[in-house]
């Protein structure tokens, strides 16, 4: 039997080497396993897609502001956003960054789109 992982997505056992990535042909996943150890926190927007720190973002829904009557609008883009360890993360907001116009505040990764 091969020595290669399983597929991640699929869980299929044909996947095959490209250099330094890993293929699924069933449903064409490509990963690399030196990218991200088991234990790394990992945030990904609500299309699934993984956000770094560095990343610009848009809302996908309207965030009312705790303690405010001001809302974050549909559309509204976030630059340069900083992804929290999961040792710093609190009620699950992952994302640190400024809003211009709002100031600083912590986001969820469900409620952003990678720009």
């Amino acid at each position: 039997m091969s020595d290669l992982p399983k597929c991640p997505k699929c869980e299929s056992a044909y996947t095959y080497q490209d250099r330094e990535n890993f293929i699924c042909p069933e449903c064409a996943h490509e990963w690399n396993d030196k990218v991200l150890e088991p234990s790394e926190h990992v945030v990904r927007d609500v299309n699934g897609n993984m956000l770094v720190s560095g990343d610009s973002v848009s809302v996908v829904k309207d965030l009312k502001v705790k303690g405010s009557s001001v809302v974050v609008k549909v559309g509204t883009k976030v630059k340069n956003i900083r992804v929290l360890d999961a040792d710093h993360i609190v009620d699950g907001h992952d994302i640190d960054c400024k809003i211009s116009g709002f100031g600083a505040m912590q986001l969820k990764g469900s409620v952003v789109k990678k720009a």
